[in-house]
């Protein structure tokens, strides 16, 4: 069995299957969409695989996306659009302490991306199939959540509550913040339910190793 149907085999449970199948017409293309890309890769799944997976006719593919390249452009499109808002909010919420507020970044950043692992595998690996007009808001909404963790390192400097490594005497915030993001997102890659370790220890795990790495100690709690 290869890599890919691993994964997937890992996350098709029946009652994973039960809501599948209970979903609109449209967020079941939806999810077949995203389970076929990430099995078999955007180029080799046709329109036909992708209704075949979810029950219905390719009539009704065409009521809702117009072709498969905007099928692929949507369900990217938004699932970032959601990460960015659970960003958004979460650093909202932590109070205006930046290590609150990047501890709650992180947290939900790697939560999202072990509950979602098949979501994040296509939209990092299927985006280079989409032209430049349709990846341009994608890529809008990926430096929108790179630029909130460049305001937290930022605001944790200028508080003294961050000390990050330097280059040459000074801090370059943004290459901190993608290693950081690029660290957080790979998880996708690997993690997998009934591991050693359960999500929400992941992302604990993941929310110290981030503190560390701008100079600032873990939070206890």
């Amino acid at each position: 069995m290869s890599k890919r149907k691993t994964i997937l085999a890992d996350e098709e449970p029946a009652e994973v299957i039960a809501e599948r199948e209970s979903r609109p017409p449209v967020e079941a293309i939806r999810a077949a969409a995203f389970a076929q890309f990430a099995e078999r890769g955007y180029p080799v799944v046709t329109v036909r695989d992708i209704m075949k997976a979810c029950g219905l006719t390719q009539g009704a593919l065409y009521n809702h996306f117009k072709s498969k390249d905007e099928l692929l452009h949507d369900i990217i499109a938004s699932t970032q659009g959601e990460l960015e808002r659970l960003c958004q909010q979460a650093v909202a919420g932590a109070g205006g302490d930046p290590r609150a507020e990047l501890a709650a970044f992180v947290r939900v950043y790697v939560m999202r991306h072990c509950r979602l692992r098949i979501e994040a595998l296509v939209a990092n690996r299927e985006i280079g199939w989409l032209d430049t007009a349709r990846v341009a808001d994608i890529r809008r909404s990926r430096r929108a959540i790179r630029d909130i963790v460049v305001a937290i390192l930022k605001h944790g400097v200028e508080r003294g509550a961050f000390d990050p490594p330097r280059v040459e005497g000074n801090h370059d915030l943004k290459a901190i913040a993608m290693a950081l993001l690029d660290q957080c997102t790979h998880v996708s890659m690997w993690y997998g339910p009934g591991g050693d370790l359960t999500e929400q220890q992941m992302a604990k795990l993941y929310t110290d190793m981030a503190l560390r790495m701008v100079g600032a100690a873990p939070q206890t709690a």
